[in-house]
Parts: structure tokens; sequence; C-alpha cells
């Protein structure tokens, strides 16, 4: 990997960034960074303390040096001894003020011209930091005096005065000390924060990053969904709803791919389907010739039900995809529609099963023929089904019952089908009208109610599962009728007379 710089794979497509424009180089950078200002605002006042505390020592030296001067005989030194005792204190002058009486204790042979003037009898940071600066920046040729309190209380106030050039180089060698020391420190302490965070942070999130970029190459690949840590935190919870969505994305996916072939199974299936199904529908047409009663009577309706099939397989080679079409709306008796739909459904049903009309007799719909008739034997369908798996199971030897059953409320009608069946799995609930999904029995495609969905849908209606349980089962499809829009009224084009 080439610092600076975005890392590639073999195949040309970059990996990530590098080390100083990733995360870990921004988090190291900004780590020393923060770390130095810190030391920075720690030095302000810390060098601003060591002036202070350096003339403090200045002038309890030079108290030192006052009382020695001061307890010599007749208090006379000689020149030699006194300029050694202020090259020795770091002063060149020294005075005691005792009450209202000022003395000067030593003083060297020059006379100095005082250049600044400090009080440490009262120290405020700002301008003692301020003062420390313009040490430093100071050519170190000033004279400074300074006032405090004498550390030894030999008297009220002591003053002093002494070259600035001994506490600027005092002050310098502090500073590059402390310069040193934070240089080294804010080594040590990034290293430490970038080896914390890089563990609890920047892993984790390249982590998450190398996944997205794997899962993004090819979503449909189960292997590459995340597999969420155990972490509590914000990072376990983004892996986990990355595991989520990754889950829900694949699964999409890999349906999208099973009903595009599908989709294709089925027009090549609906071309060979259309003929076989032409073929039957012109021997229904002989069959209905015959003399026989059953024949004359269930031969109409499986021509009926041939066209409607040629209809449908006819619909969708047109357009090449299982599309339904908009819906031809009619009003229709539902009652009697319900009849054709029973009578389809008692062929299929066992003698166990028993289909009641409860569908009022001037109940009316307005809707597609076909399309509610699909809807409703799907419905019919799934309930008998049910009925049946369960008295298979359990040898429950008592009628299973089928109601369809309709009431209107103002522009809609309301159909629903009961059933006492077992009711319908938990687990298939969630999904009931998505394809491949609702499938409560082995063999199933899970189709029926998310054709059913899709075409009252294209109603502007819906269906909805009203109840399901031990006691049965209850839908409910509520179809409203058709907005008719009124031609608008058009007013008279000559114009008004004059006069009434």
């Amino acid at each position: 990997m080439t610092l600076g710089t975005d890392a590639k794979r073999p195949d040309g497509q970059r990996d990530g960034p590098g080390l100083l424009r990733g995360l870990s180089g921004k988090v190291l950078a900004m780590t020393v960074v923060f770390v130095m200002l810190g030391e920075i605002l720690i030095f302000l006042p810390s060098i601003a303390n060591f002036r202070i505390q350096w003339l403090k020592g200045r002038i309890a030296q030079a108290e030192i040096a006052a009382l020695a001067a001061e307890a010599a005989p007749d208090r006379i030194l000689s020149s030699d001894l006194r300029t050694e005792i202020l090259k020795g204190a770091g002063v060149l002058v020294v005075s005691l003020t005792r009450g209202t009486k000022r003395q000067l204790m030593l003083r060297s042979d020059t006379d100095h011209m005082i250049d600044a003037a400090y009080d440490l009898r009262e120290v405020r940071w700002i301008p003692a930091i301020l003062d420390a600066f313009a040490v430093m920046i100071s050519s170190g040729e000033r004279v400074i005096g300074v006032t405090d309190r004498p550390p030894n209380m030999s008297g009220d106030v002591i003053e002093v005065a002494l070259y600035e050039a001994p506490l600027r180089q005092a002050m310098i060698g502090y500073g590059v000390n402390i310069l040193i020391l934070t240089v080294i420190l804010s080594v040590i302490v990034a290293g430490l924060v970038f080896a914390a965070l890089n563990v609890v942070l920047v892993r984790p999130i390249k982590r998450l990053t190398r996944n997205m970029l794997a899962f993004r190459e090819n979503p449909e690949d189960s292997s590459r969904i995340i597999a969420p840590s155990r972490r509590r935190d914000e990072i376990g919870l983004a892996e986990r709803e990355l595991h989520a969505m990754q889950s829900e994305l694949s699964a999409m996916l890999q349906q999208k791919s099973r009903l595009a072939a599908l989709g294709l199974a089925v027009s090549k299936v609906s071309h060979d389907l259309r003929n076989m199904l032409s073929s039957a529908h012109m021997i229904s047409d002989r069959l209905s010739m015959a003399e026989d009663a059953t024949v004359k009577r269930f031969a109409p309706k499986l021509i009926v039900s041939l066209d409607r099939a040629i209809a449908f397989l006819t619909q969708t080679l047109k357009f090449g995809r299982a599309q339904e079409p908009p819906p031809m709306r009619e009003k229709l008796a539902l009652k009697e529609l319900a009849d054709e739909v029973i009578e389809a459904a008692v062929l299929q049903a066992t003698s166990r099963v028993v289909l009641f009309n409860h569908v009022p007799p001037d109940a009316m719909i307005d809707a597609d023929r076909d399309q509610l008739n699909r809807v409703l034997t799907n419905l019919l369908r799934n309930a008998i089904q049910a009925i049946e798996a369960v008295d298979a199971e359990s040898g429950r030897m008592s009628d299973g019952h089928v109601t369809i059953s309709a009431w209107r409320q103002g522009s809609v009608l309301t159909i629903e089908v009961r059933d006492d069946g077992p009711g319908i799995p938990e687990r298939v609930r969630p999904k009931l009208f998505e394809a491949f999904q609702s499938a409560a029995k082995p063999g199933g495609t899970g189709l029926g109610l998310a054709i059913a969905a899709e075409l009252i849908r294209a109603h502007g209606g819906e269906i909805r599962l009203q109840g399901t349980g031990p006691e049965g089962t209850i839908f409910h499809v509520a179809v409203p009728d058709q907005v008719v829009e009124l031609r608008p009224g058009r007013r008279g084009e000559r114009a008004r007379s004059g006069s009434a």
C-alpha cells in the first residue's frame, strides 16, 4: 500500500484510501493536533508561572543578601564583597521598606535605568502571560524592577533591579524542554488513542466498507451478507441493520430473478398451451352437441372456462409477461357470479366440503367479470384446500363450510369469504399477499393471493385478512364503484339583449 494514495486491487479497482487519506490517517493527524493544542493551552500559564517563580527566587536571594549586608559591622561592606553578594543574588539593587521607611540595602557601582517594572504582590494571569511572552520576544538587554513581599518577612516590601537576560535564557530553556516533552507526550498519547480508535472504530468501519463493496459486486450471493458482531454500540447497530438490509435485498433480487425466469418459462409454455386449449375448445364444441343431459349441463361451462383460459394466455403472450390488463368494468349481479364460481369449485372439492352462497339477490358490483371470477376462485380454492388438508391430517368426520356473503356501504361493496378450516400459519401471515411467499402447503406456489390482491388493486379496492385462527379464516374484498364523471354544463353563447 502506498501512503497517501488509494490502494488498488489486481483487477484495477480501488480497494480504499491509503493510510494518510484514509480514516486511520485522519484519526492520527487529529489526535496529534488536539494533543498539541492541549499542550499549548497548558504551556501558556506554565511559562507565566515559571517566570513568576524565577523572579520570586531572585527576590528570596536578594533578601538574604540584604540581611547579610545589614549584619556586617557598621553595615559597611567593601566594594568587592558587595559586588560578590549582588552577583550571587543575581540582582543589581536591593531595597527594603519597613513601615514608612524605605532603605537601600545594596546597589552596584554602576547606575542603571529601569526599563520595565513588575509587581508580584498581586498576580493576574492574563497580564502575567502577556508579560512572559514579552520577555521571550525581547532582546534580553533590559533592566527590570521587581516589587514583592519579602519571603522571610524582613520587611514589608522588597524591591530589586536585575538584568532580564538570565530570565529570558531560563524561560527559553524551559520552553524547549516543554516542547520536547510535548512532542514526546503527543506521540505517546496519539499512538495510544490511535491504537484504541483503530480497534474500536476504524477496523469495524473498514470491515463494513469491504463488505459493502463485496456485496455490491454480487448482491444475490447470500455468502456476502455481513455477519453482525455482538457489539451493543452504534457499530453493532449498523452491522445488524446492514445485515437485515442485505438479507432483504438479496432475497428480493433472488425473487425477481426467479420471477424473470418464470416469466420466460410461462411465455414458452403459454404458446404451446394455447394451442392445446384451442384443440380442447373445438372438442368441447362437438361435445355440446351430444344428447347426454350431464354433458349438456357442463359443456357450456367448460367452453366458457376454456375461452377465458385462451384469452388469458393470449394476453400473456401479447405483453411478453404476466401483466394483468386493465379491468373492463361493468355492473354485475354478484350472486349470479358467485354461483358460477361455486359451480366450478364443487367439481374440485370432496363431499365433505359444503359451499354456501349468501350474497343478496340485489347485490350489484362494478367490476371486471373475468378478473373478479379469478379472485373468488382463488379464495374458494384456498379455503377448500385448507379444509381438506385438516381432514386428511386429523381424520375429522364433520363437514367443512365455505360461505360467500356481501354487503354494501355507500359506494363500496364488500365481499366476505369465510371458512371453518384450521387457519393460516403464523409464519405465512406477514407476507400473505406476496408472490412465492404465502404457500402454506407443500407444492403450493403462493401466487393465488398475490394475483387476487393485484386484480383488486387495479379496481381501486383492497383485499385483506380479516381474521384467522383455529375456528377458521375470513377474507374481505372491498370493491368501490367506478367514479362517473358527469359532463359539465355549458353556458349559452348568444349575447344578452339590452332589455328583458
